[in-house]
């Protein structure tokens, strides 16, 4: 069907913020007030009237009114600004050819019945399988390769259609993209699969087709095809992709995990085609739910996915991070000491570093406290280098929907790079059976880790002279604290004590060797393994370290809980003296939390830790005054003991006298 498409409106008010160019200065306020389009609409049903598609015929006509400066009128003419409006057409325009001009096409899908949910994110495997019919001679006068063709003669044109095809296919998902293996001939198959993610109700698969020449480092690009595909009210997935002469390809997926098999020509005339295999494992909806869960626990939750959750508030998520899979590794001995930090509202954490693999295994586990409102947990992998840590791979994680007391064990792929996926698992646990059924091993938000760094002894040799300037570098979570140097010894006594907030994080020491002109190196490191002492122990241990042939390190760690001595004396009332160093506990323990709150950039936490700090030391202040008091009344009475005994006894007076 072919109808008109006319929209003209004055009912809208867009407001952009440009930053100006050179020779302009400054920030402009543009303000969209109204938008005309006007074109032919084409609209296809598909899959037996189950959806529709619809695009522009051509490219349509764009108009876009605009007005300058800032607040509810706007006087200025747009040629304050020239070359704007014009701007913004060009904008609209290319947006709409690269989305809904044919032989692109949008879908509407119209089910027979609507579960009322809105779709928000989904995991996506993709098999590409194989390809047909392709050649060079259909692509070396196409309009990439029209310029490089016309250089070359029909000799030699002859010897490079001699010559074998090597070929691969990169796929591209928002940010996502992920290569399968170069594969020979024109009928090439490759047989890969990848895990994708996507972040809305809608997305669009791009299949980029390359040739690879043997013994160079080039790819060259040839062709590609896409495939779009959009969640269905009734939680079933269209694909639909443009077939040969601009007809429709659809499939319908009534349930997640079904398999689609289709078959696309690449963009272009005659030159080939691709098999693809895709399967929607499972769709995230905005309410928490995801349909992984309700197809498999459909006797226990009901269909709408609202009520099925226990509240967001007063959770904690804890995340263990496994391990990850063909991570990139881009130095040249082809190794990676790559590790991960996790965020999630205003907090962060890190794994441990994993020394000399692209396949890690950290099984680290960290807690955060539940954020509402679809916050996600961002996550970016690292690999740490000499002279700088590198980037190799993002991803975020839709955190709703947790059920407590079931782990969600999922494999996140990374965006923005080639290769590479994380395995996590996830669960919400409720902070008051968490704390309920805490042992001595988990930490306590009120306590400290006290660590005594007090030696090193046989430490491997950094400097031609056969020394080290050793020093101590302790990683706690985000925080971060160091020794003092020691020069030109490979047996340090530091005899150095650090604090630390008890919030479970990983400890983690690296001994490296100062120098004033190059960076620092590595002499060695370990984990220190705290959570399993009992509260207000001391243990005294030597701990071998990695990376290195030879070394160890002497420390005293101690997890100080003061409540629990608290605790004990609950029965018996306090005395001022056990008051203030009670207190004197509890502000140390304070002045610990504001350093971490100062690190992290939370005024709101600094504002409140301040206030408590503020309420501590004046109760002290009263403790110590009430102390002077007690120690002055016993002084007092002391003297008067002593009088006493001396006047009751002459002997005694004659020898002795009291000052």
């Amino acid at each position: 069907m072919r109808l008109g498409f006319d929209w003209d409106t004055n009912e809208i008010n867009i407001m952009l913020s440009a930053k100006m160019a050179k020779p302009l200065t400054g920030t402009a306020r543009i303000v969209i007030n109204s938008i005309h389009v006007k074109g032919d609409l084409l609209m296809m049903p598909i899959l037996d009237g189950k959806a529709i598609l619809y695009s522009f015929v051509s490219t349509p006509d764009v108009r876009i009114g605009v007005a300058f400066g800032s607040g509810g009128s706007q006087s200025l003419p747009a040629t304050e600004l020239p070359g704007v409006s014009s701007w913004l057409v060009k904008l609209a325009t290319d947006t709409l050819s690269k989305r809904m001009v044919e032989p692109r096409r949008q879908c509407l899908a119209l089910p027979a019945s609507d579960l009322q949910k809105k779709a928000v994110g989904g995991v996506l495997y993709i098999t590409v399988l194989s390809a047909r019919k392709i050649c060079r001679s259909s692509w070396k006068c196409s309009p990439s390769r029209r310029q490089k063709c016309s250089e070359i003669d029909s000799f030699e044109e002859d010897q490079l259609e001699k010559k074998e095809l090597h070929t691969l296919v990169e796929i591209e998902l928002e940010e996502l993209t992920r290569r399968t293996n170069v594969r020979t001939g024109s009928n090439p198959k490759w047989d890969s699969t990848f895990n994708m993610i996507l972040h809305d109700n809608a997305g669009i698969l791009r299949f980029h087709l390359y040739e690879w020449t043997p013994a160079s480092v080039k790819y060259d690009y040839l062709t590609s095809c896409e495939i779009k595909m959009r969640y269905a009210p009734d939680d079933s997935t269209i694909f639909w992709a443009t077939g040969a002469d601009s007809t429709v390809i659809a499939e319908h997926a009534e349930i997640c995990g079904k398999e689609i098999e289709m078959t696309v020509p690449f963009e272009g005339v005659n030159l080939g085609e691709l098999t693809v295999k895709l399967v929607l494992k499972e769709w995230q909806y905005a309410d928490g739910s995801h349909s992984l869960t309700n197809f498999n626990l459909s006797s226990q939750h009901s269909l709408d996915g609202a009520s099925n959750f226990l509240s967001k508030t007063g959770r904690k998520i804890c995340i263990t991070v496994v391990e990850g899979k063909d991570l990139i590794v881009k130095d040249k001995i082809g190794k990676s000491g790559p590790y991960i930090k996790l965020y999630y509202g205003k907090a962060s954490k890190r794994t441990k570093t994993v020394s000399y693999t692209s396949n890690p295994v950290w099984n680290q586990k960290f807690e955060f406290d539940e954020i509402g409102g679809g916050e996600y947990l961002k996550i970016k992998c690292y690999q740490e280098e000499t002279f700088g840590d590198e980037s190799i791979g993002s991803a975020r994680v839709n955190l709703e929907g947790l059920i407590e007391g079931s782990i969600r064990d999922v494999n996140i792929p990374l965006e923005k790079v080639n290769s590479g996926e994380l395995r996590l698992q996830i669960e919400a646990v409720r902070v008051e059976d968490d704390e309920g059924t805490k042992g001595s091993h988990v930490s306590s938000g009120n306590g400290w880790i006290e660590l005594v760094l007090i030696e090193a002894r046989d430490l491997v040799a950094a400097d031609i002279r056969g020394t080290s300037d050793p020093y101590v570098r302790v990683h706690y979570g985000n925080l971060k604290r160091s020794t003092k140097i020691l020069y030109k010894t490979l047996n340090p006594k530091w005899n150095q004590t650090l604090e630390f907030p008890d919030d479970g994080s990983l400890l983690e020491l690296h001994v490296k060797d100062h120098n004033a002109l190059l960076p620092t190196s590595s002499i060695g490191d370990c984990v220190v393994e705290y959570q399993l002492l009992p509260p207000n122990q001391m243990a005294d241990k030597w701990i071998p370290l990695q990376g290195v042939k030879r070394g160890e390190i002497h420390i005293q760690i101690t997890r100080r809980i003061p409540e629990l001595e608290k605790k004990s004396n609950s029965d018996s009332k306090l005395s001022p003296a056990k008051m203030h160093h009670l207190i004197s506990d509890q502000m140390k323990n304070m002045m610990i939390k504001l350093q971490s709150l100062v690190d992290d950039d939370d005024l709101e936490g600094v504002s409140k830790s301040l206030s408590e700090l503020e309420s501590l030391h004046e109760t002290q202040e009263e403790y110590v005054v009430q102390l002077e008091t007690e120690q002055e009344l016993l002084i007092n009475k002391i003297n008067e003991l002593g009088q006493e005994i001396i006047n009751s006894s002459p002997s005694l007076s004659r020898r002795v006298t009291i000052p």
